[in-house]
């Protein structure tokens, strides 16, 4: 969590706690003065913890086996039959394109493969003929009936006709893969799925001139997804396989999901000097869809043992620009309390009060889960969550009326989105206005 949310938590969330910043009921617990100009405000029990290290990434989302459906001719298309969020299956048709110059040409190739298979069987004739005769011709040679010369004649001339009739075979070969070419072209006339899936990102109607490699479809399985995060330099050596992601659907209020790191790339991209690491994940009720942008927090390991505080009580002293939180110290040594165990919103714990707060520099080592783990404050301390801002001393210093919250009380307030607290805020200030406006018509 970022300071300058802590700093909007801190004054939307005045108004769950507060109303217009003081208090106007009767005296605090074990305090008999008057509590109308004193600020009410929200602590909560520093511990010892260690914090969950984690690295925020930015993801985005592929479909499982997301491939673009790509024209391999070129040819005007006739008929889409495929829509977007279609379900298909491999093979299913998706677009037919005119086919009528790939039949001419597969009828051509046929004919061309016809005649030379004619042309292959007049040569074998000839040469079976050339070969019987030669035979015959050996024989009366033998005996002296057939001179020399003329078996030399037909043994030149049956080897010509062997070597003719081979060219023959060999064209017919060379027409039958001319064939299945042309067919295999007339087949492209069809584009199918590649994958089974559904269908989006249609970019083909009837009547377009498709070339080829040019992008139709684009078809993936939405039951399981792929996360891909540019991890930074600096982080590749932290990020492994096997470790914890939770990834977040940006500006949505939807719960995490957690996965696992499956995959990261040992080489950085030149220019963006980030690798790729690769989470995958089930997405039975498809709400990551392909190219959505999603928030990755990676964690990486644990902090140190050190005092743990929520992110929701540092402050930003904008007088100094330094950085800590405000301790009611009195509260743990003058007039101990302790932390309730949990948070009624209807029943809340009583204030606590006016106790004296003080500004505490502190040192931050580090942070995670909206925690931060901090040095200048021990545990025990409690330090003020809500309502930071309104105290006005410009040394740091004020009293307070302090009711103590168990930290799941901070924790959920933490997870309130800003249009959640501005909407809470908003819905206060009309409760409050229609009150004023109640009052003033009865006087």
């Amino acid at each position: 969590m970022s300071r300058t949310f802590a700093g909007l938590a801190s004054l939307a969330l005045l108004s769950l706690v507060t109303a217009c910043g003081t208090d106007t009921g009767g005296p605090a617990q074990g305090m008999g003065r008057p509590m109308a100009a004193t600020p009410s405000v929200e602590v909560v029990q520093a511990k010892l913890g260690s914090l969950p290290l984690r690295e925020r990434l930015s993801g985005t989302v592929r479909a499982q086996n997301q491939v673009s459906v790509v024209s391999e001719i070129s040819a005007p298309v006739e008929r889409v039959v495929a829509r977007n969020g279609d379900r298909v299956r491999v093979g299913d048709p998706l677009a037919y394109l005119r086919d009528k110059q790939y039949q001419d040409q597969l009828r051509q190739a046929d004919a061309s493969l016809q005649i030379a298979r004619a042309d292959q069987r007049r040569t074998q004739a000839t040469y079976d003929e050339l070969r019987t005769r030669l035979e015959r011709t050996r024989q009366l040679a033998e005996r002296e009936f057939e001179s020399a010369a003329g078996l030399e004649l037909l043994e030149a001339q049956t080897a010509g006709a062997e070597a003719s009739n081979e060219q023959a075979l060999a064209r017919i070969v060379q027409a039958e893969a001319t064939v299945e070419e042309q067919r295999e072209a007339l087949r492209r006339t069809v584009v199918r799925a590649p994958v089974s899936g559904y269908v989006g990102e249609r970019n083909v109607e009837v009547g377009m001139r498709i070339d080829p490699g040019r992008a139709l479809f684009t078809v993936g399985d939405l039951s399981a997804v792929r996360v891909e995060v540019a991890v930074t330099d600096r982080m590749v050596g932290r990020i492994e396989p096997g470790q914890t992601a939770l990834i977040t659907i940006e500006g949505s209020d939807e719960a995490s999901f957690e996965a696992r790191v499956s995959r990261m790339s040992p080489f950085l991209q030149e220019g963006t000097f980030t690798a790729e690491a690769e989470i995958d994940l089930a997405n039975p009720e498809g709400r990551l869809r392909p190219g959505m942008f999603v928030a990755v927090d990676i964690l990486y390991g644990e902090s140190e043992q050190a005092t743990v505080i929520p992110e929701a009580a540092l402050y930003e002293d904008p007088n100094s620009g330094i950085l800590g939180a405000f301790v009611a110290t009195s509260l743990r040594l003058e007039t101990p309390i302790e932390e309730p165990d949990t948070y009624d919103p209807a029943n809340p714990p009583a204030l606590v009060g006016p106790t004296p707060v003080a500004f505490q520099p502190l040192g931050v080592l580090a942070r995670g889960d909206g925690l931060a783990g901090v040095t200048g404050v021990q545990p025990g301390d409690w330090v003020l969550t809500v309502g930071q801002h309104l105290i006005r001393s410009l040394d740091g210093r004020g009293e307070v009326l302090a009711r103590p919250v168990p930290w799941t009380r901070v924790a959920s307030l933490q997870r309130l989105q800003d249009r959640d607290l501005l909407l809470q805020f908003l819905a206060k200030q009309q409760r409050i206005a229609r009150e004023s406006f109640a009052t003033d018509s009865v006087d």
